[in-house]
């Protein structure tokens, strides 16, 4: 009798093991399938919100393009004085757009108050150094020399003229035996590199290009937390059409909308100590706080003091017709921006002006 209840007990034990073995079985598949289950319904969420996101800064990218499209039409200047550089029109633009949720905003900017760094050498097929352009580079790049803030470790690769010399280099076609210079560098400097690579030849096309070029160093091109580099005041837009299948950049700078470091370039050397001046004076003419016709291409000289700086022709216009365009669209803590590069342009047969897009990603 004895063995007969230590033979039911076990197997008793041994059930209840079994039992208690499935259970923690369920329990764990149950919450691992609970765990997947959460997750598959937090991606998809992010996922629709990702998507609705993305749709609404595309809708803010269209709105930007039919203010430009309009601006066309008011007026053949572009100043910070027009409806695309003014936040308040903007988001007057935006509320014809009402969102069930979220919210959008909107920032449009000239992108040809900055450098052209492709109009440096001379367009198709350059190879020689465009004069007025070298010029605004060296006085650019000096910007950057003579300020010991910024903490630039500027060596003999990265100094202005090696820099210049260097980049007409990576630029110009057909020429990889030609060095500029002393310091200029072509095919067979980074083919030396670790991993080699070869040089542009021709137009840039993505301005992060330059960080290959020898001399621009990260520090150079970003700058500090405290000052930006030197690609904020950078472009590789503004090509225009030249004769038959050819192009040119111009690299007109758009006066009214360059800032500081671009305006620094832009003024002679012996006008250097009047580059703040400038720059407060057209702030101020921004916000209205100064009354000037930014109409005229003599504007600048009729500010008290500056009657008598002389600007290079070559180098400043007073309009553009690309612009770099942010839009940022936000829905429940998260954001998501669109950078577009768009142009305006004109309908040969109707004249009617739009926008295209040059360049477009999202962040």
């Amino acid at each position: 009798m004895v063995a007969g209840f230590r033979i039911m007990g076990n197997k008793r034990g041994v059930a209840l093991l079994i039992t208690l073995s499935v259970t923690t079985l369920l329990v764990t598949m149950a919450l691992e399938y609970n765990r997947r289950a959460r997750y598959v319904v937090i991606a998809a969420a992010a996922a629709r919100d990702y998507l609705t996101m993305t749709e609404m800064a595309n809708a803010g990218v269209q709105v930007a393009m039919a203010i430009l499209a309009r601006d066309k039409t008011q007026n053949d200047t572009d100043t910070p004085l027009d409806d695309w550089a003014d936040p308040e029109k903007i988001a007057e633009a935006l509320k014809a757009f009402p969102f069930e949720a979220g919210q959008l905003s909107l920032v449009i900017e000239d992108e040809l108050g900055k450098i052209q760094v492709n109009s440096l050498i001379e367009q198709p097929n350059g190879q020689k150094f465009n004069e007025s352009q070298r010029t605004l580079w060296e006085r650019f790049l000096q910007y950057y020399a003579d300020r010991k803030e910024l903490k630039l470790d500027l060596k003999d690769d990265s100094e202005p003229q090696a820099i210049i010399n260097s980049l007409k280099d990576w630029m110009d076609s057909g020429d990889d035996d030609a060095i500029t210079g002393l310091s200029g560098a072509e095919m067979s400097y980074y083919q030396d590199k670790e991993p080699p690579y070869p040089c542009r030849n021709g137009p840039l096309t993505d301005l992060n290009e330059l960080l290959l070029v020898k001399g621009i160093t990260p520090e150079l091109y970003y700058g500090t937390r405290e000052v930006p580099g030197i690609a904020r005041y950078l472009t590789v837009h503004g090509m225009q059409p030249g004769e038959g299948t050819n192009f040119t950049f111009p690299g007109r700078i758009n006066l009214t909308t360059a800032e500081l470091p671009v305006l620094f370039a832009l003024l002679p050397s012996e006008n250097r100590d009047l580059v703040e001046a400038v720059d407060e004076l057209r702030r101020d003419i921004a916000s209205g706080k100064q009354t000037v016709d930014l109409n005229s291409p003599n504007w600048l000289n009729q500010l008290p003091g500056l009657g008598e700086i002389k600007l290079d022709p070559k180098l400043i216009t007073m309009t553009s017709d690309v612009f770099r365009v942010e839009s940022t669209a936000y829905l429940h803590d998260a954001s998501t921006t669109i950078t577009a590069i768009v142009q305006r342009v004109q309908a040969s047969r109707s004249g009617k002006w739009s926008c295209r897009l040059l360049s477009w990603h999202v962040n």
